[in-house]
């Protein structure tokens, strides 16, 4: 008897809230390093999931998980070499200033837990998001995630700020006061909140800005944002989920690309190379006050298997030279696109860094207008077709999305632009 349509039963079995990406969904079987495979056999090279960060069924991963997994798995409240030994590795990769490890299982734990110690040790009730963000799915990080639902819904302790967007943004690159410009923007958003009573816990930042990019913002917005929000007494929260684990090729961590000093750093996707791991960061004397009147305990959250496969990812990032990787990579990877959108009106813009590339897709390259979602759809469902899995992002869902795992090489940059190149050949002859 021939298997049900997967599709059908799907939705019969999965909530609603499920989506597929693609015309097609693909039905994805195996996984090795950069290729993915299907039901059918046929190939894809992996240009979007950076949750396997040093890519699909890493040997070194695999093995760590296999074995601690046939071993013992328990949790935090016992001592484990394994949680002990992974704090110890990612302290010597944080920031100076981040003294002390706490793990959750998603990075939505690790940033709802990161406002509630913001809120505690201020005292205050406000938190700073850009538009359009994303933090999470907990009750807290989605309001945090303005992405994710109406307007009229947003909290009153909220303030939404608008992002530094270079190309669609009202202050553009040749505007010499851009950084100031979008920083007075963020003060008229403080101040509004303020006059609602609310004082400001704490900035939560995702320095790539994933969901309207990704983008480069100027680093004097940057800093001169961190030092208003401590100036009004709230605490700086980076949301590195993103652009964390080597994703910039300049650095391990997006905040040291500004020279920012956060108070609380998270991370989540990248750290367990597919398998659920996430962090809270924070110094030792803000986790000490916290922890005089909190506990906080996670069952699942850092427990030896995941902190087996934690420090394996770690190993193989260093082992493979995998930071030094992103940066060629990743500068041959821009140049190529640079080049591709000198080719393409449909292409209105390229920002990024390291192997994490946006195209901001255009109808129209003098208006601006985003190209439509059900357009997009169409992109990267023509791309998948040259085999060459791809993802969107942006403010009105116009960005095309690049962002693979970490050891992506020249060659995968010369397969995923030919393939982009012949889609977007295929959408001009459609709009002809």
């Amino acid at each position: 008897m021939p298997e049900p349509d997967l599709v059908t039963r799907r939705k019969a079995a999965l909530g609603p809230t499920y989506q597929n990406f693609y015309d097609q969904p693909l039905h994805l079987v195996r996984g090795e390093g950069l290729k993915l495979w299907d039901a059918d056999g046929r190939e894809y090279l992996d240009c979007y999931n950076n949750v396997v960060s040093v890519g699909h069924c890493h040997p070194h991963v695999v093995q760590a998980l296999s074995q601690q997994a046939a071993t013992l798995n328990t949790h935090t409240r016992y001592l484990h070499e394994n949680v002990i030994e992974l704090g110890e590795m990612l302290i010597e990769k944080l920031p100076d200033e981040m003294e002390v490890c706490v793990f959750s299982c998603s990075g939505s734990e690790a940033n709802d837990l990161a406002v509630q110690i913001a809120r505690h040790i201020t005292g205050q009730q406000g938190v700073v998001v850009t538009e359009a963000s994303y933090h999470g799915t907990s009750d807290l990080t989605r309001r945090l995630s303005t992405d994710s639902y109406p307007r009229q819904d947003r909290p009153d302790w909220l303030a939404v700020v608008e992002p530094p967007n270079l190309y669609r943004g009202p202050f553009a690159r040749d505007d010499a006061q851009a950084a100031q410009k979008y920083l007075e923007l963020a003060v008229v958003e403080l101040d509004a909140m303020e006059k609602r009573g609310v004082k400001p816990a704490a900035l939560m930042i995702d320095l790539v800005w994933d969901s309207n990019g990704p983008l480069i913002a100027p680093v004097e917005y940057v800093r001169g944002l961190c030092a208003e929000i401590r100036r009004r007494g709230g605490l700086v929260i980076v949301d590195e989920v993103q652009s964390g684990y080597c994703r910039s090729g300049q650095d391990w961590w997006g905040c040291n690309n500004y020279g920012v000093t956060p108070d609380i750093l998270t991370c989540g996707k990248p750290m367990g190379g597919g398998h659920p791991l996430a962090l809270m960061s924070t110094r030792r004397d803000i986790a000490n006050r916290y922890a005089k009147t909190f506990h906080y305990f996670n069952t699942f959250g850092g427990n030896p298997v995941s902190a087996a496969v934690g420090k394996a990812v770690i190993a193989v990032i260093d082992n493979e030279n995998l930071l030094q990787n992103v940066d060629s990579s990743g500068t041959y990877l821009h140049s190529k696109l640079t080049e591709l959108a000198q080719k393409h009106a449909l292409i209105g813009d390229v920002q990024g860094c390291g192997l994490f590339w946006g195209l901001d897709m255009v109808s129209d390259p003098i208006s601006k207008t985003p190209l439509s979602k059900s357009k997009m759809r169409r992109l990267g469902s023509l791309i998948v077709e040259q085999g060459v899995v791809t993802g969107t992002s942006g403010r009105y869902g116009q960005v095309l999305k690049l962002r693979p795992p970490l050891p992506f090489t020249k060659a995968n940059a010369d397969t995923a632009i030919a393939a982009i190149d012949k889609a977007l050949q295929q959408m001009q002859e459609y709009r002809a």
